[in-house]
């Protein structure tokens, strides 16, 4: 019959024969001897034999405590290796982590921050995910998410919100010096404006301030956002872009600064695994810093 030995028995076991006394095992290991003892005592009633001849000189193993003696040491060195592998998930400083981000947030927010993370953490290697999916995270195709949009509640991942993004009118100075720079909202229908092609986000803006503009107002129209960006960078038109993303486009500049524009959100998410993954837990708290302070510079 199959027998389940409690790991405390074998561990005061091995200490007790390789001491050759309770007082020296007491004395190893911090335990008090009648703890030691009756130890043995409920690993010989398990075994159904003596371990130890008691002497004057001390313990004398038996010889069932030397046939079993191999197989406690085969655990005790499964023990040991265990420990560490549970000591390197708490303190490890190598490893790789895979973060996941819309196109634009990997390309023009994450590309120094990941920079600086490789400088401090050279162990760590990272694998970056651009993606405007939002449910990569939930099916474990990514370690680390950030939205730019509130995540859906759920119970097996972890999300802080690190701050609000502000979303302006930007052109870049080739197209005002062509066209002119608006001074009113209803100056806009004059000039050449870049939209969205299916996302209808923009035209529900303008509605919610009481400017309704046709989607044929937007004569270019992309739902790709690092191409709507770059329209705008090269001159195209007007357009609405993160605050953050003009300093990546040199002579952009902001228009009509009074309008009221809804900011995005930006939220860092991680599964609850943080707490006992070293790695992602430095690579999590790395990013929510530097995000931050990129935001707010």
């Amino acid at each position: 019959m199959k027998m389940d030995f409690d790991w405390r028995l074998i561990k005061s076991f091995l200490t007790v024969l390789d001491t050759g006394s309770l007082m020296g095992a007491a004395r190893l290991t911090g335990a008090q001897q009648p703890t030691l003892g009756r130890h043995i005592s409920e690993l010989e009633l398990q075994l159904g034999a003596p371990l130890f001849e008691r002497t004057g000189r001390g313990l004398i193993p038996t010889a069932a405590a030397l046939d079993i003696a191999e197989a406690a040491r085969h655990m005790q060195s499964g023990a040991d290796a265990l420990s560490r592998r549970v000591t390197g998930c708490h303190q490890a400083t190598t490893g790789t982590v895979r973060i996941t981000a819309s196109e634009v947030v990997a390309c023009y927010l994450l590309p120094r921050l990941l920079t600086r993370l490789r400088q401090q953490e050279p162990g760590i290697q990272v694998e970056l995910v651009a993606s405007n999916r939002i449910d990569n995270l939930l099916r474990r195709e990514a370690d680390i998410a950030v939205r730019m949009a509130r995540p859906q509640r759920q119970q097996s991942l972890l999300a802080r919100k690190l701050a609000d993004v502000p979303v302006v009118m930007a052109a870049h100075e080739s197209y005002l010096a062509r066209a002119g720079t608006p001074l009113h909202s209803s100056d806009l229908l004059q000039h050449s404006l870049i939209g969205y092609d299916q996302d209808d986000t923009i035209l529900r803006g303008f509605a919610k301030q009481g400017i309704p503009i046709p989607r044929e107002a937007f004569g270019l129209r992309t739902d790709n956002h690092l191409a709507y960006g770059q329209l705008l960078a090269a001159g195209a038109g007007i357009g609405f872009v993160a605050a953050y993303n003009l300093r990546h486009w040199p002579g952009t500049q902001v228009v009509l600064p009074e309008l009221e524009i809804p900011s995005l959100p930006c939220w860092l998410v991680v599964h609850r695994e943080i707490r006992s993954n070293a790695v992602i837990r430095k690579v999590y708290d790395h990013l929510a810093q530097a995000i931050t302070e990129e935001l707010q510079s």
